[in-house]
C-alpha cells in the first residue's frame, strides 16, 4: 500500500525492530518440564527468571518468536498506575483493601528499574517522567483531584502544569494543561525484551519459539500440554499470553480468554527531524499521554531523531497501513510543524483489557495465569510474572493485592470482542468530541 504520507523505504513492522528485532530460536520442544511457561513476552520471561532463581526447571514456550507479540511493539511507556479510579477500587473493596491494590501496582515501576539494574539490560532506560494531557478544562481539573494521592502511592513528586505554561513541558498548544508525573521512564521495548530473553536464558530457562499450546490436561500430579510440535508434560502450568491468549488456532486457557478483552494499539515513527526539533516539541524529553477516552500516547525516539506516536486508531480489523494516516492527523494537529513530515514505519500490537480494569493473577483448575495490563504492561507485565512465579514456587512472602481478586466476564462472551468494539469506540469517540465542545 503507498501513501503520500509515506517515506520510500516505509515498512508495515515495529521501528523497535530495527534495533532489536527478536531473533529466531531453535531449541527443541522438551518432553518434561517442571514449569511451564506458556508466553514468551514480559510477563512470562520474568516468570522464568524468577523461577529459576528459586531452583525450578522452566521451558517457556511462544506460538511465534519469544518478545514477538506487544512486548516488542509497544510505544516504552514504563510507568506502574491503574486505569480504575480510587473511588471505584474503594466502593468494590473497601478503603483497606482498595488501598493495597493501589500499592500493589504502583511497586511494579520501581521493581522494572531493580531488574534492568540487577540484569544489566542495556534498553535505552531512562527516569524521564511523564506529562499527562488534559483534553478538556474539565479533565484538567479530574487529574488536578488526584495529583496528590498519585504523589503519596508512588512517593514521587507531581505537578499540575496550567494551559498557560504548558509550552514548559510541550511544545503544543493543542491540550488544556495537565499533570507531570516524576515516577515515569522511557526505554526500547525491543531490546528490553531480548535483555529480559538473555537473562532468563543466563539463568537456565529453556526458551521455545514456534510452539502453539493448544490445550493443558491435567494429568496424574501434573499437567500434559498439546502443542502443534508435539506433547509436553509439566508439574505447573503459567499461562501470560494476555493480549494474544484467544487464537482460533488453539487457545491454552479458555476460560481467561473469557476474561480478557483483546484491543489492537497502533503506532508510527516518523521519518528523522532536523536537529533541534524533538527538543522543542518535547521539552525534558517526557513520554506523553492524554485524557481522551480514545487515547493518543507519544514520545521522541531514544536516540532523539523522531516522534513515535501511538494511539487508538480504529476498533474493527485494520492493519497498521490502514491507520497511519489517521495516526499522523492526530499527531499533526497537536504539532502542526509535523503536518508534512513522512511515515517510516507503522505496526499494530494487541493489548488486553479486564472488564474491571484490574491486572490479575491466579489459578484456575490448577493453571496458573497473569494477565490484564489495561495498555500499561511494560512495567506490569514484569511485575505479573514475576509474583506468579512466586507463587508457583510457593515463595511468596505475603498476599499479593492483585492475586485472586474476583476476575469477572460477561454472559456468552467467548473472548473475541469484535462484534461490540466498533459500538464502543464510536460511543468513546462521540463522549471526546461533547468534552472538547464543552472545553
Amino acid at each position: 500500500m503507498s501513501h503520500p504520507l509515506f517515506a520510500p523505504d516505509f515498512k508495515a513492522r515495529p521501528w523497535w525492530w530495527e534495533a532489536a528485532e527478536p531473533p529466531d530460536r531453535d531449541a527443541p520442544l522438551p518432553d518434561r518440564t517442571g514449569v511451564a511457561v506458556v508466553g514468551g513476552g514480559y510477563a512470562g520471561l520474568s516468570a522464568a527468571l524468577t523461577l529459576r532463581r528459586l531452583g525450578h526447571e522452566v521451558a517457556v514456550l511462544d506460538a511465534e518468536r519469544i518478545g514477538w507479540g506487544a512486548s516488542s511493539r509497544n510505544g516504552g511507556h514504563v510507568s506502574g498506575g491503574l486505569k480504575v479510579p480510587v473511588a471505584g477500587l474503594e466502593r468494590a473493596f473497601g478503603r483497606e483493601r482498595a488501598r493495597q491494590i493501589v500499592l500493589a501496582a504502583a511497586a511494579s515501576f520501581p521493581f522494572l528499574e531493580e531488574t534492568i539494574a540487577r540484569e544489566g539490560i542495556a534498553c535505552d532506560y531512562v527516569r524521564c517522567g511523564r506529562f499527562t494531557a488534559a483534553w478538556s478544562r474539565r479533565h484538567y481539573d479530574a487529574l488536578a483531584a488526584r495529583a496528590e494521592y498519585l504523589a503519596e502511592i508512588t512517593g514521587m513528586p507531581t505537578e499540575m502544569v496550567p494551559r498557560s505554561r504548558q509550552r514548559e513541558v510541550l511544545g503544543s498548544d493543542h491540550y488544556h494543561g495537565g499533570m507531570k508525573v516524576a515516577a515515569t521512564g522511557s526505554l526500547h521495548p525491543g531490546k528490553y525484551a531480548r535483555g529480559l530473553a538473555a537473562a532468563a536464558e543466563r539463568a537456565g530457562a529453556t526458551l521455545v519459539d514456534q510452539v502453539r499450546v493448544r490445550g493443558i490436561a491435567p494429568e496424574g500430579s501434573g499437567f500434559r500440554l498439546r502443542t502443534e510440535r508435539g506433547e509436553l508434560r509439566a508439574d505447573a502450568v503459567l499461562v501470560a499470553t494476555n493480549g494474544y491468549t484467544l487464537d482460533p488456532r488453539g487457545t491454552a486457557l479458555p476460560w481467561l480468554a473469557r476474561r480478557l478483552i483483546p484491543l489492537n494499539s497502533y503506532i508510527i515513527a516518523t521519518e528523522e527531524l532536523p536537529e533541534g526539533m524533538i527538543d522543542r516539541l518535547f521539552p525534558g524529553r517526557r513520554v506523553i499521554s492524554d485524557t481522551k477516552r480514545v487515547l493518543n500516547y507519544f514520545r521522541p525516539s531514544p536516540d532523539g531523531k523522531r516522534v513515535l506516536w501511538g494511539g487508538r486508531a480504529s476498533f474493527r480489523a485494520a492493519t497498521a497501513e490502514d491507520t497511519a494516516p489517521a495516526l499522523h492527523g492526530y499527531m499533526a494537529e497537536c504539532f502542526p510543524e509535523l503536518r508534512s513530515v513522512r511515515i517510516t514505519h507503522a505496526w499494530t500490537g494487541n493489548v488486553a483489557f479486564t472488564f474491571d480494569w484490574l491486572p490479575h493473577i491466579g489459578v484456575q483448575e490448577g493453571v496458573h495465569y497473569a494477565a490484564g495490563c489495561q495498555g500499561n504492561g511494560v512495567a506490569m507485565a514484569t511485575w505479573l510474572g514475576h509474583n506468579a512465579a512466586l507463587k508457583v514456587a510457593g515463595a511468596a512472602n505475603e498476599r499479593f493485592a492483585l492475586d485472586g481478586l474476583p476476575f469477572p466476564t460477561r454472559p456468552l462472551y467467548s473472548g473475541d470482542p469484535s462484534w461490540f468494539l466498533p459500538l464502543v469506540g464510536g460511543w468513546y469517540r462521540l463522549r471526546d468530541r461533547m468534552d472538547r465542545l464543552a472545553a
